[in-house]
């Protein structure tokens, strides 16, 4: 990673159920030992899991930041495991689409973890929502989540193809989860590719991680604790260290695409 700009992505996908909080989280959990200083968002504002899944109750979450004046710190909320979470709220329906004044303050206060972090992951919601569409713009790279079921095939191509056509990004990296074996991941990877070289010219896709269906996730779940906290040597926690080895080696991007982005003023003075 290049001097002292943290490396911000997002964990999207374009169908729920995917695994994608659980990605995240364990992600990053494996950057933590990988020696990386690392902070979580929880995006999906109105239907928040991060805290769930990991068994924490924060007492404040974004929803404070923007309607009761709470600063940055006093939201930030360290886990068990070396990194911070940033929460957000649940059943909270006006936090389903941010106002352009809600976006660039958010923006604002996560500059101050500039210098504290190494690598700042963003969980987002599923789908195309303005959420959605927002903070997959708004960090540098992306990991679209999906598993071998046709429909999250055309949910995944029908993001990136929003993501493409109205605001020019350009680059994805895939990760298949739930996979049966490698052959079928390649195989579903291999169609979205296709798709994307057939209908949108410039997409580029890599992929990035490939995770094996695993009966011990579902009882790390069940427990609220990172699947890699609880089995290291698991299938699928193998699968998301290899996928965090990977992200460890990406280097901040020099080109950006023109959307506004998390650390924008640094990124605009390196």
């Amino acid at each position: 990673m290049s001097g002292n700009l943290p490396l911000v992505f997002s964990v999207t996908s374009g169908k729920g159920g995917v695994g994608k909080t659980n990605i995240s989280v364990n992600l990053a959990y494996n950057l933590v030992q990988l020696g990386k200083r690392v902070t979580l968002i929880d995006s999906d504002l109105g239907l928040a899991n991060v805290d769930v899944v990991l068994g924490l109750t924060p007492h404040k979450n974004l929803f404070h930041l923007f309607n009761e004046d709470a600063k940055l710190s006093d939201i930030l909320f360290p886990t068990p495991y070396g990194f911070s979470i940033l929460p957000a709220s649940s059943g909270m329906s006006e936090m389903l689409s941010l106002s352009t004044g809600q976006k660039l303050e958010l923006l604002e206060a996560v500059d101050e973890l500039e210098d504290a972090v190494d690598v700042l992951i963003i969980d987002t919601g599923a789908g195309i929502s303005d959420n959605v569409l927002y903070f997959n713009m708004a960090v540098q790279e992306r990991i679209v989540v999906m598993t071998t079921e046709p429909t999250s095939l055309t949910d995944a191509y029908a993001l990136i193809k929003v993501l493409k056509m109205n605001h020019g990004v350009e680059h994805f990296q895939i990760c298949m989860n739930m996979t049966p074996d490698v052959k079928t991941a390649k195989d579903m990877f291999s169609r979205l590719y296709q798709a994307c070289d057939h209908f949108l010219e410039g997409v580029s896709l890599d992929l990035a991680g490939i995770i094996p269906r695993d009966p011990f996730v579902r009882k790390a779940i069940i427990k609220q604790k990172p699947f890699s906290a609880e089995d290291p040597s698991s299938p699928a926690s193998v699968g998301v260290r290899d996928l965090a080895e990977k992200i460890a080696g990406w280097e901040v991007p020099e080109l950006l695409d023109g959307n506004i982005k998390f650390f924008w003023k640094k990124l605009l003075f390196h």
